[in-house]
């Protein structure tokens, strides 16, 4: 993976370089974690002039979760744990030779930028801007493998739950049994809060979960994700409890099913994203039910839950094969509930078989 990352680093270079800076000061945790291996808490990442440094408060955990640092780029770690990272990443750049750093303007605080300012006034600043974001959008194989098994091990622990006892248990509880499965299949972690809604808060994107028990008849709304080796991906999925679906609920189910394979079968490279947008939301602007729908369709996923691209109807630009998405339309119905079907799938072109589709629970509508 040295390789990998150095290559990476190559590119923010260059780009950086080209926009007149002679170092690069990258602060955002997922961006440090994506060039550098790990991103232990509070460490920057520093692209020299001379060299290229990961400077941590202190020496970094060995812990698989947080990553390991590759192996080619030497760690700085600070004399006090009490130091400002970015501010020792500085010094150390114009140490190296710098005339003017680019730094992070989007993640950096306005302290933090003040007080480089301060202790290194011969460094002119400027603004990296989303470069490191861009290049992330693309993934590479060995990227997409680790999604792939954060996927499996999600489709595993909302498996074990459908085989479960539902009924007179709390939302709460089944968001936290969920957690705890994704664990023991070897997540580091949920990917984000679970969501576990029942009944009226069905449907709902972004649910916290609440002390309401499952009732027979209930729709059954999960949204659940975990994370491996810091990569996350997102599944949702929607059931009914106990007893045959009632006409409405079919109706509803067979709306968003419809919906999400819209948005679906438009993945490909070159698709714009507004149109991977429109294609879901005009199924369910055409039944009526646009006044209430989410302001997007899906998102990109990685080393973040909600990263670039944005599928939404004003969002600008073209899907890239080895981007992988979400795609998660949803209505919800105020006092009685709603459906929302999420998958994870990575854009690939149509002769290599079109999506690809990492998550693969049944979006069968279930009577559990």
């Amino acid at each position: 993976m040295s390789e990998v990352y150095a290559t990476r680093r190559t590119r923010v270079r260059e780009r950086c370089n080209a926009g007149g800076a002679a170092a690069a000061l990258v602060s955002r945790p997922a961006n440090v974690r994506y060039l550098a291996g790990a991103a232990p808490h509070g460490a920057v990442l520093l692209l020299g002039k001379r060299e290229d440094l990961l400077v941590c408060a202190g020496p970094p955990d060995d812990r698989p979760a947080e990553g390991r640092p590759d192996e080619a780029l030497r760690v700085h770690a600070l004399p006090r744990p009490s130091g400002d990272t970015a501010v020792a990443a500085a010094d150390l750049a114009a140490g190296q030779g710098a005339d003017s750093l680019a730094v992070e303007e989007h993640h950096l605080t306005v302290a933090r930028h003040r007080a480089i300012g301060s202790v290194v006034p011969r460094l002119r600043l400027a603004d990296l801007g989303g470069a490191v974001e861009q290049l992330r959008v693309v993934k590479d194989e060995e990227e997409i493998s680790c999604l792939r098994i954060g996927a499996e091990i999600a489709d595993q622990a909302l498996g074990e739950l459908l085989e479960s006892i539902l009924v007179g248990r709390t939302e709460r509880h089944l968001a936290l049994e969920l957690e705890r499965r994704l664990v023991d299949h070897g997540a580091d972690g949920p990917a984000f809060p679970t969501s576990v809604g029942t009944g009226p808060n069905s449907g709902r994107r972004g649910h916290r979960p609440t002390d309401r028990r499952v009732e027979e008849g209930d729709f059954l709304s999960v949204c659940l994700g975990a994370t491996y080796r810091g990569y996350r991906c997102e599944i949702g999925r929607t059931f009914v409890i106990g007893t045959s679906p009632a006409d409405w609920q079919i109706e509803l189910y067979d709306l968003v099913f419809a919906a999400q394979r819209a948005g679906r079968e438009s993945l490909a490279p070159g698709a714009a994203y507004r149109d991977v947008d429109r294609a879901a939301r005009q199924v369910l602007d055409s039944a009526g039910h646009g006044e209430g729908l989410l302001p997007l369709t899906g998102h990109g996923v990685g080393l973040e839950i909600d990263e670039d691209p944005q599928l939404a109807p004003a969002a600008m630009g073209k899907l890239d094969a080895c981007v992988p998405v979400t795609v998660e339309p949803g209505v919800h119905l105020p006092g009685r509930g709603g459906v929302r079907i999420d998958d994870t799938l990575v854009v690939r072109p149509e002769a290599d078989g079109g999506p690809e589709l990492l998550t693969i629970t049944t979006k069968e509508l279930l009577a559990l």
